[in-house]
């Protein structure tokens, strides 16, 4: 075995060998796992059970308020967090000059984008729902939601701005450009197939959330379709919480199929922001 021009040394070898039993081990877990996903909620895949609603009898249980309550939440939360992570990375990169402010900032980010979920839930809960007065309705989940992901968004961005070679902006500046021309046509079109990919991903976290929503107090049994910005709500991984804590074996059966609706929701999110990256990639490279 050969790595890069020199033969493998016995530590190399030890270590690749480490590196491909460690990972074989994690994929075969993740088969495991999401085979046994597939076997058990499989059965559930069928109109009666995406357009039923719950139940107190397993067979007659449906995920339809919880489909609307996911998509409800994920959309306010590309709404607010998008744009806001968007223009901060923006301002980060662009504008704000280097010095201890910038280093604060930037220490602050990170740490925010690896604190625990259920921390975010506390702060929406004493924020969104006691201070401003807006219950445990959809409003208060998507913007603690928006929370957890904007430290995700604003460092994803700012890595796709960074992208942008400095050469194109002297070369806006050269021909007269104006600081906001060079940004809007030039920083933003070169960088957003990244900033979009960061998005996908930063989305594809918030669709799985449950334990800030749980924080909030968002109901586990909802017989009903939300109808509005403040209309109470529950969510797809909420909803197979509850189940998966049952005792009945149909209802872990039910909280299968509804892990199975997630992981296709997510693969399909995750293609498109793919297809959209690629798209915008090829036509960078035609122009």
């Amino acid at each position: 075995m050969r790595f890069g021009n020199k033969t493998a040394t016995r530590r190399e070898l030890i270590f690749y060998a480490l590196c491909l039993i460690v990972t074989s081990f994690a994929l075969t877990a993740l088969l495991i796992t999401v085979g046994a996903i597939v076997a058990s909620g499989a059965l559930k895949l069928n109109l009666d059970f995406l357009l039923g609603f719950p139940s107190r009898k397993a067979e007659q249980a449906g995920i339809l308020p919880a489909l609307l309550g996911s998509a409800y939440i994920i959309f306010l939360v590309a709404v607010v967090s998008v744009p806001i992570g968007v223009l901060s990375a923006l301002f980060f990169e662009e504008y704000l000059r280097n010095g201890p402010i910038k280093k604060m900032l930037d220490i602050n980010l990170k740490t925010l984008a690896g604190v625990p979920s259920i921390v975010y839930g506390l702060i929406g809960l004493q924020i969104f729902v006691r201070t401003f007065d807006l219950g445990r309705s959809i409003l208060a989940g998507a913007l603690t939601i928006s929370l957890l992901i904007l430290p995700v968004v604003v460092i994803a961005s700012r890595e796709a701005i960074r992208q942008v070679p400095g050469s194109f902006r002297e070369a806006s500046y050269a021909l007269g450009a104006t600081k906001f021309d060079t940004i809007w046509r030039i920083v933003i079109p070169f960088s957003l197939p990244g900033i979009i990919t960061g998005s996908i991903l930063a989305l594809s976290r918030a669709i799985g959330e449950a334990a800030p929503l749980i924080c909030l107090g968002a109901l586990t049994y909802v017989a009903f379709i939300p109808d509005g910005l403040f209309s109470p709500f529950t969510t797809l991984p909420i909803q197979a919480f509850n189940w998966i804590s049952r005792p009945q074996p149909e209802f872990h059966q039910n909280a299968a199929g509804a892990i199975l609706i997630l992981i296709i929701l997510l693969l399909i999110v995750n293609s498109l922001g793919i297809l959209i990256r690629l798209k915008l990639q090829k036509r960078l490279n035609l122009g």
